[in-house]
């Protein structure tokens, strides 16, 4: 049984005449009335009552109809869909990305995809710090990253989406609950709260930075492997903690955060693999650009 023996009885069944079938399929009708036959005696049914005056569907006929229409349904769904994949229009699209991009970032480029390319599922990875990204695109377990550079591993490519400030995350109760602002000087004697040492973090590379220009060397009185948890312990009372500004974009209860006049600030880029020929990611590159995310391109190196 073919596909076009399908599509040849479909035909009938919908015009109820052969001459008419033959005409939509572009074909002569000898050849389809010989189709017919063939595809039911290969049934071994019936599907059709012909007269000199009338073509009609048999009971077998109608239960056939309905199974045909089905079955060609999901064959022209599935060429299309396998169109829309080769051309990058559908398929999934895994995301790594660093904790603090998940308050701001992820929901912009969730409601991007959305809009422009509707037949794209998100596979998101958070709480991923740079060095775990570039891990995964290089493994390709990953498509596209959202990290902080720099990147140290050779084959990424990034581009800038954000240059975000660092801002202090206070106890709703600390001393600096009312301060408009805030300079890094007068955080010198607070307990802080920071990302391990040994996930090498870039937030962590900002916030000793500013501190050693202001004079003194932060003390980490806890270690934290997400941001959500810093955030956590910072409501709870155990510390401060300096974090790029997307965190205010999802205000945390027991939680205030200060803009830091003196801090430096931490860019935030899309990364992927240099050699990615996929059409998904030409695809979202293209939306990205014309929606005015991407912001400056470059090539990292090693």
């Amino acid at each position: 049984m073919e596909l076009r023996h399908l599509r040849y009885f479909l035909a009938v069944a919908e015009t109820r005449h052969f001459g008419k079938a033959a005409e939509a399929l572009h074909m002569a009708q000898p050849p389809l009335s010989q189709a017919i036959r063939r595809l039911e005696s290969e049934l071994g049914v019936e599907l059709f009552t012909r007269t000199t005056r009338q073509v009609a569907l048999t009971g077998a006929g109608e239960v056939f109809r309905t199974d045909v229409e089905r079955i060609l349904k999901a064959v022209d769904e599935a060429a299309a869909r396998v169109g829309r994949f080769a051309s990058g229009v559908e398929g999934v699209l895994r995301v790594g990305l660093t904790g603090s991009a998940s308050y701001r970032q992820l929901p912009a480029l969730a409601r991007l995809l959305k809009r422009e390319m509707p037949h794209v599922m998100m596979e998101v990875h958070t709480e991923m710090l740079t060095p775990a990204q570039e891990l995964g695109l290089i493994e390709r377990r990953l498509d596209v990253g959202l990290l902080r550079p720099p990147t140290r591993q050779e084959g990424i490519e990034h581009c800038l989406l954000a240059n975000e400030p660092l801002v202090v995350a206070v106890p709703e109760e600390h001393w600096l609950a009312e301060a408009e602002t805030v300079r890094v000087e007068q955080l010198r004697h607070e307990a802080f709260i920071m990302y391990g040492a040994a996930l090498g973090s870039v937030v962590n590379d900002a916030v000793v930075r500013s501190c050693l220009a202001s004079g003194f060397y932060p003390h980490c009185a806890y270690e934290v492997t997400e941001t959500s948890a810093a955030l956590a312990l910072v409501a709870a009372g155990l510390g401060i903690a300096v974090l790029p500004d997307s965190i205010r974009s999802a205000p945390r209860e027991g939680v205030l955060c200060k803009e830091v006049d003196d801090a430096l600030s931490v860019p935030l880029v899309l990364a992927w693999r240099t050699n990615d020929e996929s059409p998904l990611l030409r695809n979202l590159l293209g939306v990205l650009e014309r929606n005015g995310v991407l912001l400056d391109r470059t090539e990292g190196v090693a």
